[in-house]
């Protein structure tokens, strides 16, 4: 009996022994490289994607997380398409342009079920409905932004289009040129809205985009050669993004502090903290509350593709079902 005591005892004592060894072999284990292409500079916004030296969310997955700013969702695309990155933060809209374009793309994760877009123009300016926007000035943050697609959306709710009106670049979340008379009004975010109210923008008319095309504003998007080759690393990703979006929505207080540490335009707390708040609620909607975080709904985004096609941002019919995939999402 003491022989198998002692026993015993040694193989408790060697179990003991191996599990620090084993923790060292996981957290020594290399780590996967996947870079994001952002249509942003490190902002609060995307605060899920700034904090894994602090939470270890994409770690704790096996990745080493990149990111590559840009001026817009085009840039995202096309930092893709260039190798620079693996997974594209971009709009639908500069994804359908890539799929007319022919590029072989595949939007893999929904982020922003909600359309967040706007355009902002001062009360005085007497600008109330899309058709007022004809003959006018009109900042965006880029050419190749959200903010010009998803202006152009509203104008062809007034049988307006690009050339009725004229498109400034005012850079991202910019309202001094509004204020300052350079423009009658400005395409912009929620989010971008709310920074401009803090810095004093004053008494505003907006129109928001989402009461006539309620579309995700973004998505995961990759090439399909990522797509087909990487499958097993783009769902750790996405496993990782899923679980940083979870915590930012229910720990939205310790996301707006550690916004102060990583975000380029993180310097106020409690505007962070109202950012935050925006930003998790464009990430749940109906589909997503029913299916989990990043759910797609092809419905809309079909809606979404015709309308685009329908403006002549597109020249060709786009079957959305063929360039989506869902079998990377958490939980497939």
């Amino acid at each position: 009996m003491k022989m198998i005591s002692r026993r015993a005892g040694l193989l408790a004592l060697s179990a003991l022994l191996a599990l620090p060894l084993a923790g060292w072999a996981q957290a020594t284990a290399p780590l996967e490289k996947v870079t994001v292409a952002g249509w942003s500079k490190p902002i609060t916004e995307i605060t899920p994607l700034l904090v894994d030296e602090d939470k270890g969310f994409y770690r704790a997955n096996g990745i080493d997380l990149g990111y590559v700013p840009g001026a817009g969702g085009g840039d995202a695309i096309r930092n893709i398409l260039s190798g620079q990155a693996d997974v594209a933060f971009t709009d639908p809209g500069s994804f359908f342009s890539a799929l007319d374009k022919g590029e072989k793309l595949r939007a893999i994760y929904d982020i922003y079920p909600q359309n967040v877009f706007n355009v902002v123009s001062l009360k005085s300016s007497n600008i109330t409905k899309p058709a007022d926007l004809k003959g006018k000035k009109i900042g965006v943050y880029s050419l190749s932004s959200g903010t010009r697609q998803n202006l152009l959306v509203l104008l062809h709710q007034a049988g307006l289009s690009e050339s009725d009106v004229t498109i400034v670049v005012t850079g991202v979340l910019n309202f001094a040129p509004l204020l300052q008379g350079q423009v009658d009004a400005t395409a912009a975010t929620d989010t971008g809205l709310l920074v401009g109210r803090r810095k004093g923008v004053g008494d505003v008319n907006v129109m928001e985009v989402g009461k006539y095309l309620n579309v995700s504003s973004d998505m995961f998007v990759v090439r399909e050669e990522v797509y087909q080759q990487k499958k097993a690393l783009l769902k750790r990703f996405l496993k990782s993004y899923r679980d940083a979006s979870a915590w930012m929505i229910a720990h939205p207080d310790e996301a707006a502090k550690l916004a102060s540490k990583r975000a380029i335009d993180g310097t106020d707390p409690a505007v962070n903290l109202e950012i935050v708040r925006l930003r998790n609620a464009s990430s749940v909607s109906p589909t997503t509350q029913k299916n989990g975080l990043g759910a797609f709904d092809l419905d809309s985004l079909q809606k979404a593709a015709e309308a685009y096609r329908k403006l002549g941002l597109v020249q060709r019919d786009i079957k959305v079902s063929d360039a989506v995939s869902t079998d990377l999402l958490p939980g497939k």
